[in-house]
């Protein structure tokens, strides 16, 4: 099933989701790391990754959420879907609160800070897990003609229905 909004011919969730999953990452390991050396640098760069990390989430959600509403309902996808954005929401939301708790940046995060984060990290492996399988086993965001030897999505669309492979 192909993504309903697209840029260049790939699907925007896909391309903006590596955004926030990668920062909001990077933000418990810059926590890790202030815990084993109480450098307060590492607190500050964690701080300001969450921040990044909660924007980028925000751009991402509306374009997951349109290509939900695409699935049909009543299919394996669609449920599948569902808890990836419920879970993806609560991520952000204990991203959130970790950041809310930090205050300032210069400050020392409180452990709860820090246990909300290293939560929201561990539940976005699972939701993360989930859009790969919504992409690799449901083929949702896949292009319709998609192959081996498909065409570059730069490719003008009329010629998708072309024979791809000629001997």
């Amino acid at each position: 099933m192909e993504s309903r909004v697209k840029l260049l011919g790939h699907p925007v969730h896909q391309m903006l989701i590596v955004f926030p999953l990668g920062l909001l990452a990077t933000s418990v390991i810059f926590d890790l790391v202030f815990l084993a050396n109480r450098e307060t640098e590492m607190a500050v760069a964690a701080y300001w990754t969450q921040a990044a990390g909660l924007i980028g989430g925000l751009c991402a959600a509306p374009f997951g959420l349109l290509d939900w509403m695409r699935i049909p309902v009543h299919t394996r996808a669609r449920r599948v879907g569902a808890v990836h954005g419920i879970g993806n929401a609560i991520v952000m939301l204990l991203f959130l609160c970790s950041w809310l708790l930090r205050g300032d940046p210069s400050h020392i995060p409180p452990a709860l800070a820090l246990l909300l984060s290293f939560s929201g990290a561990a539940l976005a492996f699972v939701t993360g897990w989930l859009g790969g399988e919504l992409v690799v086993r449901h083929g949702i965001g896949v292009h319709n003609n998609a192959g081996l030897d498909a065409p570059s999505s730069l490719h003008d669309p009329r010629h998708d229905a072309r024979v791809r492979h000629q001997p």
